[in-house]
């Protein structure tokens, strides 16, 4: 099952370490509008918003634009989820590209607050 629009901005996000506040103040959008795209209430959010998202999460434009149902002229159809993963993570797994996007997020949590806390990060 290919992965929602929400779903994949969400794992882009995590994997880059930025909150959904820092994501959105990049992308130029709200907090609140970036929360309704990560939970799929926004069904076709403009391609502005897409470049912009691109651009701040270093995915690719045209599959951001994919993924949310629109046709990008002179490419073929693909699954823009898969392509999205695999732009962060060439020659995975479907299985493995989702462990380790968990693991990193996990990670990059554990060393903020490490660092936060005054203790060293590993």
């Amino acid at each position: 099952m290919a992965a929602s629009f929400g779903g994949v901005l969400r794992r882009a996000r995590e994997v880059r370490g930025l909150s959904a506040v820092d994501a959105a103040r990049a992308a130029g959008i709200s907090a609140a509008y970036l929360s309704k795209l990560e939970g799929d209430a926004v069904k076709k959010p403009s391609p502005v918003v897409l470049h912009q998202l691109a651009e701040a999460l270093a995915v690719p434009y045209a599959d951001l634009m994919r993924l949310s149902g629109y046709r990008v002229p002179g490419e073929s159809t693909s699954d823009a989820a898969t392509t999205v993963g695999t732009a962060l993570f060439n020659n995975l797994t479907d299985d493995e590209r989702d462990e380790l996007l968990e693991y990193l997020a996990w990670y990059r949590a554990r060393k903020r607050s490490r660092s936060r806390s005054g203790r060293p990060a590993s």
